[in-house]
Formats: C-alpha cells, structure tokens, sequence
C-alpha cells in the first residue's frame, strides 16, 4: 500500500511552511476541537462562495493530486475544496490568482491533449502540475501557472493538516496532554 509520503512525492513535497492568509485563530480544524474534544466533521456538499461549479471540480481534482487518500482520507473527504473556497471568497488579490490559474490549467491541457484538465487521465493532469510544482517551489511565480499551483499546493496543505482529517488521523494529535516524558522523535527518516 502506498503511503501519503509516497503520493506527496508525485507533485512536490507540500510546504515545509505553509503561509495561513488569515489570522491563526480561524484555521479550519480548530472549527473542530473544542475543549480537548473531538467533533468528527461531516463533509458534504457545499454551495460555493466563489468558485464555479466548473472551477470547483479543478480547485477538488488538484487538491486530490495533491493529497490523495492513502490509507487516510485525502484532500477532497477532508473538506479542502470548501477551505480554499472561503478562504479564497475572502481574498480579491487571491481571487485573481485562482481564476487566472484555472483558466491557465485548462488552456495548457486543451493545447495539449484537447480536453479540459479536468477531463485528463490522472497521468496526464500530473503531468502538467508537475512543471509547476517545480517553477512554484523555486520561487519563479511569474507566471499564471505556477503561481496558481503554489497557492493551491499551500491552501491544500493548510486546510489538510488544520482539518480533523489530517491533524488527527494522519498525524495522530490528540489535543494538549501533559506528558510525564518527552519521547522525542520516534519515527524512521
């Protein structure tokens, strides 16, 4: 079975630091944890507040690549279409980037296989993100592409890792406990 380590392999590595583009006490997940307590949240469907149907399914199907079920639920069941949804809606200067980008991703997929990005094999939609992901995590956001993906790669990893989904069932965390002793790092590199 492949991990998500492995699949994260595929696009690029998420962020070692991920940017939040709004204050730290609205982070997705904390909407679910209250008092050292749990609320499993229920994902459904949701009527967006910005994106289009059409831009939706691109904003769940990249989010997907990003972060695909494992042997956990991925991006799209962890509710991150919804996340980058609102926290795009609240920003004019990250609406540009994500229309501009979307309109930029089905343009590369028509120009190369004349269908929209969404309508691609999974190998061929990896296939542009991958160039992307590169141009992203090099700094060169010069262009509509690269910097849609940077951003997207960014929302998808902050809303994944604050949502009930990643922060404790991928990681593991089970609110704020005193520990009698510090294990210190336990995993293999």
């Amino acid at each position: 079975m492949e991990t998500r380590r492995d699949y994260l392999k595929i696009i690029g590595a998420v962020g070692a630091t991920c940017t939040f583009p709004f204050p730290a006490d609205e982070l997705y997940g904390q909407e679910q944890h209250t008092h050292g307590h749990f609320n499993v949240p229920v994902v459904a469907p949701f009527e967006p507040r910005f994106f289009t149907v059409a831009e939706g399914l691109v904003i769940a199907r990249v989010a997907d690549l990003i972060i695909p079920a494992t042997d956990t639920p991925g991006a799209v069941a962890a509710g991150v279409p919804q996340y980058v949804d609102s926290v795009v809606s609240q920003n004019p200067r990250q609406q540009a980037v994500f229309r501009e980008g979307i309109a930029w991703l089905d343009a590369e997929a028509v120009r190369f296989h004349e269908k929209k990005f969404v309508e691609l094999q999974r190998e061929e939609q990896i296939d542009i993100l991958t160039p992307l992901s590169a141009s992203a995590d090099a700094g060169h956001l010069d262009s509509p592409g690269p910097k849609f993906f940077g951003a997207m790669k960014n929302l998808t990893a902050d809303g994944y890792y604050t949502s009930y989904t990643g922060l404790v069932q991928e990681l593991g965390y089970q609110g704020n406990q005193a520990l009698s002793r510090f294990e210190g790092c336990v995993h293999e590199h």
